[in-house]
């Protein structure tokens, strides 16, 4: 009997990596800076919004959890100040504390391109399809903790540490439904479409000029009539 071998299998820790990469993919170019996160995980029983501001997102479909962001003032300000600027805005037009409405819709948007990003590649690499709901964001004092009921029947809740290039830190907690993805055959993930290379395909084709037909005449089209 021909020993089989060992099935490839994806669990939470995988599904957690390829999160934690999503989030410093998507804030070192929104950032323009080194994000990074620790080597070490922590396991924990519940997830909670925390100080200063708690960020979470919902998804559902092929597995089903919650995502926090929570980020220290300072960390949050350093995020909404160099996103901003690297898009051009002017120091002083920026928001000078992190309980302004403009900060928290900051870091709103950046948690759906980090968000949106997993839920590319959990398409991608586990062939497996999941939702997101929009981003809620809560400024929070310091007194005050909340706990976020998840609704899953057999949850798993890690905790990750991660440092922005000032080395302020924020944390990232994953709740997920106790799962595993074991893979059935090889096959390749599908690579994600680079836009500038598409438009400058598009424009490309639109540039190259249209063949040049000869104008018909007579003769040819009595050729063409008795099929010559």
């Amino acid at each position: 009997m021909i020993e089989q071998d060992k099935p490839v299998v994806f669990g939470t820790e995988d599904i957690l990596m390829s999160l934690c990469n999503s989030v410093t993919d998507v804030l070192n170019v929104a950032t323009q800076s080194q994000i990074r996160y620790s080597g070490m995980v922590q396991r924990i029983t519940k997830t909670c919004l925390k100080p200063d501001i708690g960020c979470f997102v919902l998804f559902d479909g092929g597995f089903s959890g919650l995502v926090v962001i929570n980020f220290s003032a300072s960390a949050a300000m350093e995020l909404y100040e160099t996103y901003l600027l690297s898009m051009g805005m002017a120091k002083e037009e920026l928001a000078s504390s992190h309980t302004a409405d403009e900060v928290s819709n900051v870091m709103g948007e950046l948690m759906n391109q980090i968000v949106g990003n997993f839920t590319g590649k959990v398409g991608r690499e586990l062939q497996t399809h999941i939702t997101q709901n929009q981003p809620k964001m809560l400024v929070l004092n310091k007194q005050v903790m909340l706990s976020v009921d998840t609704n899953l029947d057999k949850p798993e809740a890690r905790r990750v540490t991660f440092y922005s290039s000032r080395n302020n830190i924020f944390y990232l907690e994953l709740a997920i439904d106790r799962t595993e993805f074991i893979k059935l055959f090889d096959f390749d993930a599908q690579e994600v479409a680079d836009p500038d290379e598409l438009i400058a395909q598009a424009a490309s084709a639109k540039a190259k000029p249209a063949p040049v037909q000869a104008p018909a005449n007579d003769h040819d089209d009595l050729l063409n009539s008795l099929g010559m």
